[in-house]
């Protein structure tokens, strides 16, 4: 359908108000949507009261939202992803409430139930694992490869910017209009303009053009990053196991997010100029879409997943007190499952049409991916090995993960093959797969690495006790949450079903809405650590910054780090060369001179930028055109302007670099090197006494 008209406002009206719903016809369907956007209205008052309130509107500015520092760049990033995930865990929660309401129609409309599996599925992609994984990786790559930045600072701001309008686009979605029913794949017909007229496949389409722009600026950013700005010493074979997944996955990005952009764009096409690539008038066919967006979908999946495999390569190995077995094969395994992602995406269409041959050759490759991933089992396995394990929050959050993922890569293998795919492609069956592989294997990374190297980003570590809980409730979630549905889906129960008619499927759905439940309580008791950490945050600093007998160069610094990381580039002569210097009491050397330090300084074009693209992305949405266009000109000339400045770099003097180093090594020679035994205890300062095994 192509736009007729468009008034001052476009075809914004009070009618995209959720309000309005509400008053025309209540019930309990609008009864929720509107407190979805309550909610969202009543955080962005609490937030604005609070800054306001303490006076920390300047401050916030100041360090910031116009930092180009790596350190909080990256703070920021899970920041966001926390904000996301909880939406995204909330609206999970609702479906499976829906679902386990009974047989009959439930109280959610098909539509609502349709735009929550939309949201969700998009949220938990692009707004929470993506942001969560970047968002560890700005903070810990550089102090791991001994950089004092990325390579493009402000570029890795103005990604952050990109990035978070985008996912503000999805909130917005909440209170002004709706979002797509066409799926976080958005797959036309169901995205088509004749079907779907309204505007929530248009808050897709910018969400992700936008979001994908930052996505690959930040991808060609840590490729860069790591290629160019490794400390002298380190090669390729003496990088840590994490800094292999962020590169391998950098590159993923690269050539894995244009498809979707292309895609995205051609849809946009599709619906504001009416053009017909993926509808079958004039010629169009939505299996292009497919391709297109499966040739970015499925390396999206392994780019999420490796970060987590380094994540617990490095937990792995310390709390182990072992050096990481068989590294050089799991190189080979990450670059392996790298390389094989981009040759599986037809699995995602075996009931599509294809010739036998077709879906015979993508199955055997799908399942060739299980060999690489076999081999990293079993290199972590060896790992544990006669290690002197300690079962702190993310050696355990990585033991669950053991577990759990060995049984959702299993059923990967099993989707594998194209007859039983036939059987279960469209059921619950693959839902429980696809969770079984995202949750254990990233989300639990990912708060693996939260835990791990929180006391390096903020210098005091998280509650061990709640961590634990937080653990337990994860855990325990998941498994009655997600193990039900592989049941369900043999029986025969549809995936994206807001309703059914089958009385046997409801005992399963019953089990399901106490899993996500007792999910939610993991998601509060994220918080509630957090909360309880700050407030004991005397009881467990670690200023001198190794809390746990860690093995890399992030832990051969002060807790926090100071703004230039290193106050002298390392020298890196072993794999785990920080274990390697405490074995030889070499860990702390005083330099024999110090020089000036010349940092990135701050500018404000990754807010501008942000806010500017978010004004634009509204603007597409609702056809306010004489907006779009004067928010087009803006960044334009933003960028420009921001071109001219010429003031870019800021000078620490040396004398500065060597009082703050010299007060820190004292520090370090005046505390009590503390054993293993009592990580966990107030004793525990930052300063490990090394295991004999650490450098074996």
């Amino acid at each position: 359908m192509t736009p007729s008209y468009s008034g001052f406002l476009g075809r914004l009206d009070w009618d995209a108000l959720p309000i309005t719903g509400l008053i025309q016809n209540p019930n309990a369907n609008e009864i929720v949507a509107n407190a979805a956007a309550a909610i969202v209205l009543v955080g962005v008052f609490v937030v604005v009261g609070l800054l306001s309130w303490f006076r920390l509107w300047t401050p916030l500015w100041r360090d910031w939202l116009t930092s180009v520092d790596h350190k909080k760049i990256g703070i920021m990033y899970v920041v966001f992803a926390i904000v996301m995930l909880a939406r995204g865990v909330l609206e999970g929660v609702v479906m499976r409430a829906q679902q386990a309401a009974g047989p009959g129609d439930g109280f959610l409309e098909a539509e609502h139930f349709a735009e929550l599996f939309s949201t969700h599925g998009t949220i938990m992609i692009f707004f929470v694992a993506v942001p969560f994984v970047f968002g560890i990786a700005n903070y810990v790559v550089p102090l791991m490869i001994g950089a004092r930045d990325v390579a493009f600072p402000r570029l890795n701001q103005i990604s952050l910017g990109l990035t978070v309008s985008s996912g503000m686009m999805l909130m917005v979605s909440l209170v002004v209009g709706r979002f797509s029913t066409g799926g976080w794949t958005a797959y036309p017909p169901y995205t088509g303009a004749a079907f779907n007229p309204g505007v929530g496949p248009d808050y897709w389409i910018w969400a992700i053009v936008v979001s994908g722009v930052g996505t690959t600026l930040t991808g060609i950013n840590f490729a860069v990053t790591i290629y160019k700005m490794r400390a002298p010493g380190m090669t390729f074979m003496r990088l840590p196991m994490y800094c292999w997944t962020i590169i391998c996955s950098s590159i993923l990005i690269v050539f894995a997010m244009p498809p979707l952009g292309v895609a995205a764009l051609l849809l946009a096409a599709d619906r504001y100029l009416d053009f017909h690539f993926f509808t079958n008038d004039l010629g169009g066919n939505m299996m292009n879409y497919a391709n297109l967006f499966w040739l970015f979908g499925h390396p999206e999946v392994y780019l999420l997943v490796l970060p987590a495999y380094g994540i617990y390569s490095e937990v792995f190995a310390t709390f182990s007190a072992k050096r990481l077995y068989g590294y050089n094969s799991l190189v080979i395994a990450t670059m392996s499952i790298a390389v094989l992602s981009f040759t599986v995406w037809l699995h995602h269409f075996f009931t599509m049409g294809q010739s036998a041959l077709i879906n015979a050759v993508f199955g055997i490759a799908t399942m060739l991916i299980a060999i690489p991933t076999g081999v990293k089992v079993y290199d972590w396995m060896a790992t544990l090995w006669r290690g002197r394990i300690r079962f702190s929050v993310p050696m355990l959050y990585g033991l669950a993960f053991l577990m759990l993922f060995v049984i959702g890569g299993l059923s990967g293998v099993i989707l594998a093959n194209p007859t039983v795919d036939y059987q279960v492609h469209n059921t619950l069956f693959l839902v429980a797969h696809f969770h079984n592989v995202l949750l254990p294997g990233v989300l639990f990374g990912l708060l693996a690495a939260y835990n791990y190297w929180f006391p390096k980003a903020f210098g005091f570590r998280l509650n061990e006790v709640w961590g634990r809980v937080t653990v337990a409730l994860w855990t325990i979630g998941f498994l009655l949450t997600f193990m039900p549905l592989y049941f369900v889906g043999l029986m025969g129960m549809p995936r994206r079903s807001f309703s059914y008619d089958d009385p046997s499927f409801h005992p399963f759905m019953m089990v399901a809405i106490v899993g996500a439940l007792v999910i939610t309580c993991a998601l509060f008791s994220v918080l509630i650590q957090l909360w309880v950490s700050i407030r004991d945050r005397e009881k467990t600093r670690v200023p001198v910054g190794d809390p746990w007998d860690g093995r890399t160069l992030e832990w051969s610094i002060p807790s926090p780090p100071p703004p230039y990381n290193f106050a002298i580039i390392p020298t890196v002569t072993d794999r785990d060369d920080f274990a390697a210097a405490k074995d030889k009491g070499a860990a702390y050397p005083t330099p024999d001179a110090y020089e000036d330090i010349e940092l990135p300084r701050n500018t404000g074009i990754g807010f501008v930028l942000c806010v500017l693209s978010g004004i634009w992305m509204f603007a597409l949405v609702w056809w306010i055109w004489w907006l779009a266009a004067l928010m087009t000109v803006l960044m334009i000339l933003a960028v420009i302007v921001w071109t001219f400045d010429d003031s870019t770099e800021l000078t620490i003097p040396a004398e500065e670099v060597r009082k703050d180093h010299e007060a820190w090594l004292a520090r370090v020679h005046g505390e009590k090197a503390v054993d293993r035994d009592f990580e966990t205890s107030p004793e525990n300062r930052g300063l490990a006494r090394p295991d004999l095994e650490a450098v074996t």
